[in-house]
């Protein structure tokens, strides 16, 4: 592992939070809409969306019934990873999409490298197991190159590449720590579904410890609160 202060792992991180790449997400495909076509642009929307799905239903079946792989610590995709490997490629590839056919090339290898990047943060920084990190750079790589190669011969009408870099990279500065409590919300959906009162952990779960009970058995089989006592 490279040996960078935990500071800047941090600020790799973010680069793979929902408050940042989700907003560039849609920029793209409002940008392929503008300056390309509406296909591209719901092809772009539909295949993050199965990215994305991926995710949250993995995550959604560790937390709520504890389906996960012990043997590699898998508890479920890295949504860091998955969304800065699918997203940073076809950032890149857009604002390069003008240019000769190596630029375009070199810019989809780029951002799969920061996605990557972002990825093996979440690994140093006890986020998620290398199997969950390798698991969301497949998922995000898979939704980027089906893309790309799907419209690498694309023409653009009047756009030009300039307002889409500028564009994408102010929102990049500017969203860069936005934080969006996505693991919080897939928690809730989680315990909803399964009946559950608290979600599966890691640790108890590996040690094969961690069975919660549906809400219903919790609340008829916790024991009657005895009153506090004055001593």
């Amino acid at each position: 592992m490279p040996d960078l202060p935990t500071h800047l792992w941090l600020s790799i991180t973010r680069f793979g939070g929902a408050g940042l790449t989700l907003p560039l997400a849609i920029a793209i495909a409002l940008w392929l809409a503008l300056g390309y076509t509406w296909r591209l642009a719901a092809a772009w929307l539909g295949l993050l969306g199965v990215a994305v799905g991926v995710v949250a239903l993995t995550k959604i079946a560790f937390l709520g019934w504890g389906v996960g792989v012990r043997e590699v610590d898998f508890t479920g995709v890295s949504g860091h990873a998955m969304l800065s490997t699918a997203v940073y490629p076809v950032a890149l590839f857009l604002m390069l999409l003008p240019t000769r056919r190596p630029v375009r090339l070199a810019g989809v290898v780029i951002g799969l490298a920061a996605g990557l990047a972002v990825g093996l943060s979440r690994v140093v920084l006890d986020a998620h197991s290398p199997s969950e990190a390798v698991a969301g750079c497949v998922v995000g790589a898979l939704a980027a190159v089906v893309f790309v190669w799907w419209s690498w011969d694309a023409k653009p009408g009047q756009l030009h590449a300039v307002p889409v870099a500028l564009s994408l990279l102010m929102l990049t500065v500017a969203l860069h720590d936005v934080r969006v409590p996505t693991q919080r919300w897939i928690t809730h959906i989680a315990l909803h579904l399964s009946g559950h009162e608290r979600p599966f952990i890691r640790a108890r779960w590996k040690a094969g410890r961690d069975n919660p009970r549906p809400a219903a058995i919790e609340q008829n089989t916790r024991p009657i609160a005895q009153p506090p006592s004055d001593t």
